[in-house]
């Protein structure tokens, strides 16, 4: 809708109240998302309520896209962005001849499979995720770049004809450990669910259970990347290690994020389908 300046500042006052830190910000998005003045004040009860602004929006920018964010489903972090760029660059840097198979794994609303495609497609893209309601999301983010998203636990989730073909399997598991949780800000921990966030005791269950299997799917010269915390990823570069894979981090301080990359050390591909 059309805002006049008082409006304007009077929405972003409202937000400010309510703790939101980019009060100017998210004032000028609830303004442009809606039609009336009714629609206007709906859209603020719910975000001074607390919800997050991408499930009152009902999108997300990630990477440069718009990415549809239902209700009660995992918000991509900016940070996360960090995880496609390296991805992407893998992708780049293959040799011509033949489509990259990508897997995008506890995918969410799907938006690092959406970015992976349009950085480095084309692509056979694929989504997977244990919740429904997100692979439901991820399912209209994707399906019109012509991805196949699945629903299921981990590697359950894809179809055998992916074992052994997987070039990039791009991976942002839970990571958050259990007793952590109730540190969250309350948008997260309130209103995404526990599933996406929850990665066990310490954090690293999903990834030992990602890294394990990852041998009997990544393609010869391929990698698998898990965004991971500055603190975790020595352990989770051991639990590449542990699964016969290499490992390296790479991070950036000015996304804060951390993620690590390795593919299939020599011997490890023959030894995980014995």
């Amino acid at each position: 809708m059309q805002a006049v300046p008082a409006q304007r500042t009077e929405v972003a006052g409202r937000l400010r109240a309510a703790g939101c830190v980019f009060a100017e910000d998210e004032a000028a998005l609830l303004l442009e998302a809606a039609a009336t003045a009714a629609d206007l004040e709906v859209l603020l009860r719910r975000r001074v309520s607390g919800l997050p602004l991408e499930h009152v929006l009902g999108w997300a920018e990630f990477c440069g896209l718009r990415i549809a964010v239902d209700p009660a489903v995992f918000v991509p972090r900016r940070r996360t962005g960090y995880l496609v760029r390296l991805a992407a660059r893998l992708l780049q840097a293959r040799p011509a001849g033949g489509t990259p198979v990508v897997v995008d794994l506890c995918c969410g609303t799907g938006a690092v499979g959406a970015a992976l495609a349009a950085a480095a497609g084309p692509l056979e893209l694929h989504a997977a995720d244990v919740d429904p309601a997100a692979a439901a999301c991820a399912r209209r983010n994707l399906q019109p770049l012509g991805a196949e998203v699945h629903e299921g636990d981990l590697y359950d989730a894809l179809p055998e004809r992916l074992r052994g073909r997987v070039d990039v399997l791009a991976v942002n598991a839970p990571y958050v450990p259990s007793a952590m949780i109730g540190t969250m800000p309350p948008e997260a921990r309130l209103h995404e669910p526990l599933v996406s966030l929850d990665g066990g005791p310490d954090g690293l269950e999903l990834q030992r259970r990602v890294a394990a299997a990852a041998p009997e799917w990544l393609a010869p010269g391929g990698h698998l990347l898990i965004e991971t915390s500055r603190r975790q990823a020595p352990r989770t570069v051991g639990i590449f290690a542990v699964s016969g894979l290499s490992g390296r981090v790479f991070s950036s301080r000015r996304l804060d994020a951390t993620v690590v990359l390795g593919g299939v050390a020599p011997g490890a591909a023959a030894a995980a389908t014995r």
